[in-house]
């Protein structure tokens, strides 16, 4: 059994995996793209070894934060782990869909042109147009010029539908967008109740400024403190609202890349949506 169990920020799937991989004696793996660097913990919400409850994990805390590890990389390494853990129950955890899009999929990167060009005598909306032309379902925004000139400077993949290689259920955990916002909004506080200042601070003291760092929600926004651009309740604000906005694009994504099945959480009594989850599974 392969089991993937996505869904937004702070709905509870770390938990439903601990459970559900006790029950059906499954590994899991890590399906969050900051989960694999070692010291973003807090931020991150990592999984701390006393939730895990004796449940093998992998794919978290493999990389440090100065390496650029990739969803190519990812890929690999997971593939490897699918071979070698094929007799046992799997269950994959983590809101980073792509991540599980690569793992699961026939998913080929795209190669570059052994020529490219710069394009410097385009402008923005030139550029744009020309990407529409070579992929009407193109969704780069028309000032991101690096991704634009990136993105013509490909070649088309050959393969013209993404199609599963491996039998994986789907199941996502989600709430009204009320309550999960408002979910965020206490999580946020309380990572800074469990010390992610310090835990920043400790990259930023020794200028580490690396990809990570500079992307991951929650650091991102504290370096700007740090760096005296913003208070630090600017911060925290900033930190929730780009949270609230990284979980709607994650339904986002979900709906239109994944076949999920979606369960609404019953935070009241967490063991209700445990028990709707496993009927679901065992029909």
């Amino acid at each position: 059994m392969i089991l993937c169990i996505v869904g937004p920020t702070g709905v509870g799937k770390t938990k439903l995996s601990i459970e559900l991989a006790k029950k059906y004696n499954a590994i899991i793996i890590n399906a969050d793209s900051t989960q694999v660097y070692k010291g973003l913990n807090i931020g991150t919400a990592k999984i701390t070894e006393s939730e895990k409850e004796g449940v093998p994990h992998y794919l978290f805390d493999i990389v440090s934060v100065d390496t650029n590890y990739t969803v190519f990389d990812y890929q690999k390494d997971v593939r490897a782990l699918l071979e070698k853990h094929s007799q046992e129950n799997i269950i994959f955890v983590g809101g980073t869909g792509l991540y599980l899009k690569a793992a699961l999929y026939n998913y080929v990167f795209d190669k570059e042109k052994e020529e490219t060009k710069t394009y410097d005598d385009l402008s923005n909306n030139e550029l744009y147009n020309l990407a529409l032309k070579k992929d009407p379902n193109m969704n780069i925004h028309q000032n991101n010029r690096k991704r634009l000139i990136r993105f013509l400077n490909k070649e088309n993949n050959s393969i013209e539908e993404c199609y599963p290689l491996y039998n994986a259920t789907f199941i996502g955990l989600t709430t009204e967008r009320k309550t999960l916002y408002n979910r965020i909004n206490s999580r946020t506080d309380e990572m800074f109740n469990e010390g992610l200042i310090d835990e920043v601070k400790s990259f930023h003291a020794k200028n580490m400024r690396t990809k990570a760092l500079n992307t991951a929600i929650g650091y991102k926004e504290l370096y700007k403190y740090f760096d005296n651009e913003i208070s630090l309740e600017e911060a925290k604000e900033l930190i929730k609202k780009n949270s609230r906005h990284y979980a709607k694009r994650q339904y986002t994504w979900f709906n239109n890349q994944l076949p999920v099945t979606w369960f609404d959480v019953d935070f009241d009594n967490f063991n209700n949506t445990i028990k709707e989850v496993i009927s679901y599974l065992e029909k």
